[in-house]
Protein backbone atom coordinates (compact mmCIF):
# COMPACT_ATOMS: atom_id res chain seq x y z
CA UNK A 1 0.00 0.00 0.00
CA UNK A 2 0.88 3.55 -0.45
CA UNK A 3 2.77 5.24 2.22
CA UNK A 4 3.61 9.51 2.09
CA UNK A 5 7.09 10.94 1.74
CA UNK A 6 7.86 12.32 5.53
CA UNK A 7 10.34 15.44 4.78
CA UNK A 8 9.52 17.52 8.14
CA UNK A 9 10.88 16.49 11.26
CA UNK A 10 6.84 17.10 12.49
CA UNK A 11 5.81 14.72 15.21
CA UNK A 12 2.45 14.97 13.38
CA UNK A 13 3.41 13.84 9.61
CA UNK A 14 5.11 10.92 11.24
CA UNK A 15 2.10 9.86 13.13
CA UNK A 16 0.29 9.96 9.98
CA UNK A 17 2.47 8.21 7.53
CA UNK A 18 2.58 5.55 10.04
CA UNK A 19 -1.27 4.52 9.51
CA UNK A 20 -1.55 6.22 6.15
CA UNK A 21 -1.85 2.41 4.83
CA UNK A 22 -4.77 2.02 6.39
CA UNK A 23 -6.85 4.64 6.08
CA UNK A 24 -9.89 4.88 3.25
CA UNK A 25 -12.31 7.52 2.20
CA UNK A 26 -12.52 10.42 4.26
CA UNK A 27 -9.44 10.01 6.65
CA UNK A 28 -7.26 9.61 3.91
CA UNK A 29 -8.55 12.72 2.11
CA UNK A 30 -8.02 14.69 5.45
CA UNK A 31 -4.64 13.07 5.72
CA UNK A 32 -3.39 14.10 2.02
CA UNK A 33 -4.69 17.56 2.76
CA UNK A 34 -2.71 17.79 6.47
CA UNK A 35 0.37 16.46 4.58
CA UNK A 36 0.47 19.11 1.91
CA UNK A 37 -0.36 22.25 4.08
CA UNK A 38 0.44 21.15 7.50
CA UNK A 39 2.10 24.44 7.96
CA UNK A 40 -0.99 26.59 7.25
CA UNK A 41 -3.41 23.84 9.65
CA UNK A 42 -2.51 26.19 12.54
CA UNK A 43 -3.70 29.19 11.26
CA UNK A 44 -7.08 27.63 10.40
CA UNK A 45 -10.56 26.64 12.05
CA UNK A 46 -11.61 23.23 12.72
CA UNK A 47 -14.45 24.25 10.27
CA UNK A 48 -11.93 25.85 7.33
CA UNK A 49 -10.05 22.00 7.36
CA UNK A 50 -13.22 20.24 7.42
CA UNK A 51 -14.38 22.41 4.21
CA UNK A 52 -10.81 22.22 2.30
CA UNK A 53 -10.30 19.08 3.14
CA UNK A 54 -13.70 18.04 1.67
CA UNK A 55 -14.81 16.12 4.30
CA UNK A 56 -16.58 17.34 7.84
CA UNK A 57 -15.99 18.62 11.23
CA UNK A 58 -16.67 15.08 13.02
CA UNK A 59 -13.94 13.00 10.56
CA UNK A 60 -11.57 16.07 11.75
CA UNK A 61 -12.00 15.30 15.32
CA UNK A 62 -12.03 11.17 15.05
CA UNK A 63 -9.01 12.03 12.82
CA UNK A 64 -6.74 13.62 15.64
CA UNK A 65 -8.01 11.35 17.95
CA UNK A 66 -6.75 8.28 16.16
CA UNK A 67 -3.27 10.14 15.94
CA UNK A 68 -3.40 10.51 19.55
CA UNK A 69 -4.25 13.89 20.37
CA UNK A 70 -7.24 14.96 22.38
CA UNK A 71 -8.80 17.07 19.36
CA UNK A 72 -8.32 19.47 16.81
CA UNK A 73 -7.07 22.45 19.19
CA UNK A 74 -4.29 19.88 20.79
CA UNK A 75 -2.84 19.00 17.53
CA UNK A 76 -3.02 22.46 16.51
CA UNK A 77 -0.77 23.26 19.52
CA UNK A 78 1.35 20.61 19.41
CA UNK A 79 2.27 21.29 15.27
CA UNK A 80 2.89 25.11 16.31
CA UNK A 81 5.37 23.66 19.04
CA UNK A 82 7.21 21.89 16.15
CA UNK A 83 6.88 24.15 13.63
CA UNK A 84 9.11 26.92 15.54
CA UNK A 85 11.89 24.59 16.70
CA UNK A 86 14.82 26.42 16.13
CA UNK A 87 16.27 22.98 14.45
CA UNK A 88 18.30 22.80 11.59
CA UNK A 89 17.70 19.86 9.39
CA UNK A 90 20.98 17.82 8.97
CA UNK A 91 20.70 15.96 5.30
CA UNK A 92 21.72 12.56 6.99
CA UNK A 93 23.04 11.12 3.83
CA UNK A 94 26.64 10.11 3.79
CA UNK A 95 28.46 12.02 1.12
CA UNK A 96 31.91 10.68 -0.26
CA UNK A 97 33.21 14.35 0.32
CA UNK A 98 31.94 14.59 4.23
CA UNK A 99 34.71 15.48 6.46
CA UNK A 100 34.30 14.07 10.20
CA UNK A 101 32.58 16.24 11.72
CA UNK A 102 30.06 16.58 9.18
CA UNK A 103 29.17 12.75 9.59
CA UNK A 104 29.42 12.80 13.24
CA UNK A 105 26.59 15.52 12.70
CA UNK A 106 24.45 13.70 10.48
CA UNK A 107 24.75 10.18 12.55
CA UNK A 108 24.03 11.80 15.45
CA UNK A 109 21.05 13.92 13.76
CA UNK A 110 19.93 10.93 12.23
CA UNK A 111 19.67 9.19 15.80
CA UNK A 112 17.99 12.13 17.44
CA UNK A 113 15.82 11.66 14.69
CA UNK A 114 14.85 8.25 15.35
CA UNK A 115 14.03 8.70 18.24
CA UNK A 116 11.61 11.58 18.28
CA UNK A 117 9.97 9.63 15.74
CA UNK A 118 9.79 6.47 17.69
CA UNK A 119 8.31 8.29 20.60
CA UNK A 120 5.82 10.03 18.57
CA UNK A 121 4.37 6.45 17.40
CA UNK A 122 4.99 4.15 20.25
CA UNK A 123 1.64 4.45 22.22
CA UNK A 124 1.28 5.08 25.76
CA UNK A 125 -1.61 2.90 26.36
CA UNK A 126 0.62 -0.18 24.50
CA UNK A 127 3.57 1.14 27.18
CA UNK A 128 1.58 1.13 29.97
CA UNK A 129 0.16 -2.28 29.52
CA UNK A 130 3.74 -3.51 28.86
CA UNK A 131 4.87 -1.80 31.88
CA UNK A 132 1.93 -3.48 34.17
CA UNK A 133 2.13 -6.67 33.23
CA UNK A 134 5.98 -7.06 32.73
CA UNK A 135 5.66 -6.18 37.09
CA UNK A 136 3.64 -9.18 37.95
CA UNK A 137 5.75 -11.60 35.80
CA UNK A 138 7.18 -14.41 37.10
CA UNK A 139 9.87 -14.90 34.18
CA UNK A 140 10.91 -12.72 31.52
CA UNK A 141 12.37 -13.59 28.27
CA UNK A 142 13.77 -11.69 25.23
CA UNK A 143 13.79 -13.24 21.88
CA UNK A 144 16.35 -11.41 19.15
CA UNK A 145 18.81 -12.33 16.30
CA UNK A 146 21.68 -10.11 14.68
CA UNK A 147 21.21 -6.17 16.06
CA UNK A 148 18.01 -7.21 18.00
CA UNK A 149 19.73 -10.03 20.21
CA UNK A 150 22.28 -7.43 21.48
CA UNK A 151 19.35 -5.18 22.59
CA UNK A 152 17.65 -8.76 24.27
CA UNK A 153 21.00 -9.31 26.03
CA UNK A 154 21.25 -5.22 26.72
CA UNK A 155 17.30 -5.80 28.51
CA UNK A 156 17.83 -8.91 30.62
CA UNK A 157 21.42 -7.26 32.16
CA UNK A 158 18.85 -4.04 32.93
CA UNK A 159 16.29 -6.19 34.20
CA UNK A 160 18.28 -8.66 36.26
CA UNK A 161 19.91 -5.57 38.02
CA UNK A 162 16.52 -5.29 39.83
CA UNK A 163 16.12 -8.75 40.68
CA UNK A 164 13.43 -9.89 37.72
CA UNK A 165 14.07 -13.27 36.77
CA UNK A 166 14.64 -12.90 33.18
CA UNK A 167 16.78 -14.53 30.07
CA UNK A 168 17.66 -13.58 26.82
CA UNK A 169 17.63 -16.06 24.14
CA UNK A 170 19.86 -15.47 20.59
CA UNK A 171 20.23 -18.79 19.65
CA UNK A 172 17.42 -20.10 17.48
CA UNK A 173 17.11 -23.60 19.30
CA UNK A 174 17.34 -22.39 22.77
CA UNK A 175 14.63 -19.77 21.80
CA UNK A 176 12.73 -22.39 20.75
CA UNK A 177 13.13 -24.70 23.54
CA UNK A 178 12.62 -21.84 26.65
CA UNK A 179 9.42 -20.58 24.13
CA UNK A 180 7.89 -24.15 24.32
CA UNK A 181 8.18 -24.47 28.36
CA UNK A 182 6.71 -20.98 29.34
CA UNK A 183 3.56 -20.76 31.81
CA UNK A 184 0.64 -18.20 31.59
CA UNK A 185 2.67 -16.44 34.59
CA UNK A 186 5.49 -15.77 32.20
CA UNK A 187 6.29 -13.34 29.36
CA UNK A 188 7.87 -13.41 25.98
CA UNK A 189 9.35 -10.52 24.32
CA UNK A 190 10.23 -10.65 20.53
CA UNK A 191 12.75 -8.04 19.32
CA UNK A 192 12.71 -7.59 15.68
CA UNK A 193 13.37 -4.69 12.89
CA UNK A 194 11.86 -6.25 10.25
CA UNK A 195 8.85 -8.39 12.53
CA UNK A 196 9.38 -10.99 10.47
CA UNK A 197 12.76 -12.99 11.68
CA UNK A 198 11.50 -16.96 11.45
CA UNK A 199 13.24 -17.87 14.55
CA UNK A 200 12.20 -14.85 16.44
CA UNK A 201 8.33 -15.49 15.10
CA UNK A 202 8.25 -19.35 15.70
CA UNK A 203 9.86 -18.99 19.32
CA UNK A 204 6.44 -16.76 20.39
CA UNK A 205 4.21 -18.30 18.88
CA UNK A 206 5.43 -21.58 20.56
CA UNK A 207 5.00 -19.00 24.18
CA UNK A 208 1.91 -17.76 23.09
CA UNK A 209 0.68 -21.13 22.25
CA UNK A 210 2.02 -22.10 25.97
CA UNK A 211 -0.39 -18.82 27.00
CA UNK A 212 2.58 -16.64 28.14
CA UNK A 213 2.15 -13.05 26.85
CA UNK A 214 3.83 -11.78 23.94
CA UNK A 215 5.53 -8.34 23.25
CA UNK A 216 6.90 -7.14 20.64
CA UNK A 217 9.36 -4.70 19.50
CA UNK A 218 9.09 -3.72 16.02
CA UNK A 219 9.85 -1.38 13.05
CA UNK A 220 6.40 0.20 12.31
CA UNK A 221 4.34 -1.91 9.81
CA UNK A 222 1.74 -4.64 9.55
CA UNK A 223 4.38 -7.61 9.81
CA UNK A 224 3.94 -11.04 11.19
CA UNK A 225 5.56 -10.29 14.63
CA UNK A 226 1.97 -7.85 15.60
CA UNK A 227 0.00 -10.71 14.60
CA UNK A 228 1.25 -13.01 17.24
CA UNK A 229 1.88 -10.45 19.78
CA UNK A 230 -0.91 -9.42 22.57
CA UNK A 231 1.36 -6.05 23.07
CA UNK A 232 3.11 -4.10 20.09
CA UNK A 233 5.85 -1.58 20.48
CA UNK A 234 6.61 0.35 17.29
CA UNK A 235 10.13 2.01 16.26
CA UNK A 236 10.68 3.95 13.19
CA UNK A 237 13.78 5.32 11.26
CA UNK A 238 15.19 6.13 8.04
CA UNK A 239 17.44 4.37 5.75
CA UNK A 240 20.12 5.90 4.57
CA UNK A 241 23.79 5.07 2.68
CA UNK A 242 26.32 3.64 5.19
CA UNK A 243 23.70 3.34 7.29
CA UNK A 244 20.32 1.34 7.41
CA UNK A 245 17.25 2.03 9.01
CA UNK A 246 17.91 -1.09 11.17
CA UNK A 247 20.82 0.85 12.94
CA UNK A 248 18.92 4.33 13.82
CA UNK A 249 15.89 2.08 14.81
CA UNK A 250 18.42 -0.40 17.27
CA UNK A 251 18.69 3.14 18.93
CA UNK A 252 14.98 3.46 19.26
CA UNK A 253 14.81 -0.44 20.68
CA UNK A 254 17.36 0.33 23.43
CA UNK A 255 15.50 3.43 24.52
CA UNK A 256 11.71 1.59 24.65
CA UNK A 257 13.85 -1.05 26.78
CA UNK A 258 14.94 1.82 28.79
CA UNK A 259 11.30 3.28 29.56
CA UNK A 260 10.34 -0.51 30.34
CA UNK A 261 12.97 -1.10 32.94
CA UNK A 262 12.08 2.10 34.26
CA UNK A 263 8.44 1.85 34.47
CA UNK A 264 8.71 -1.87 36.06
CA UNK A 265 11.39 -0.72 38.42
CA UNK A 266 9.69 2.43 39.58
CA UNK A 267 6.24 -0.22 39.83
CA UNK A 268 8.29 -2.19 42.47
CA UNK A 269 10.64 0.50 44.22
CA UNK A 270 11.36 -0.65 47.02
CA UNK A 271 12.78 -3.80 45.89
CA UNK A 272 14.24 -2.69 43.05
CA UNK A 273 16.19 -0.55 44.89
CA UNK A 274 17.22 -3.04 47.29
CA UNK A 275 18.31 -5.36 44.38
CA UNK A 276 19.99 -2.51 42.94
CA UNK A 277 22.29 -2.27 45.51
CA UNK A 278 22.79 -6.26 45.85
CA UNK A 279 23.78 -6.44 42.31
CA UNK A 280 26.24 -3.54 42.49
CA UNK A 281 27.96 -4.99 45.51
CA UNK A 282 28.26 -8.67 44.03
CA UNK A 283 30.81 -6.84 41.36
CA UNK A 284 31.90 -4.66 44.04
CA UNK A 285 35.33 -6.82 43.70
CA UNK A 286 36.06 -6.78 39.83
CA UNK A 287 36.31 -2.99 40.19
CA UNK A 288 39.90 -1.25 40.09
Amino acid sequence: MAKLNVNANTGLLTRIDSIFPKLKGAERKLAEYIFNDYEKIIHQSITEVAELSNTSESTVVRFCKKLGYKGFQDLKINLAREIIKPEQHIHEVIDPHDEVVTIKKKIFQSNIQALYDSMEICSDEELEQAIQVISKANTIEFYGAGGSGNVALDAQHKFLKVGIKCFAYTDANLQAMSASVLTPNDIAIGISHTGSHTDTLHALKLAKEQGATVISISNISKSPITKVADITLYTTSKETMFRTDATASRIAQLTIIDTLFAGVANNRYDSAYNNIQKTRSSTINKRL
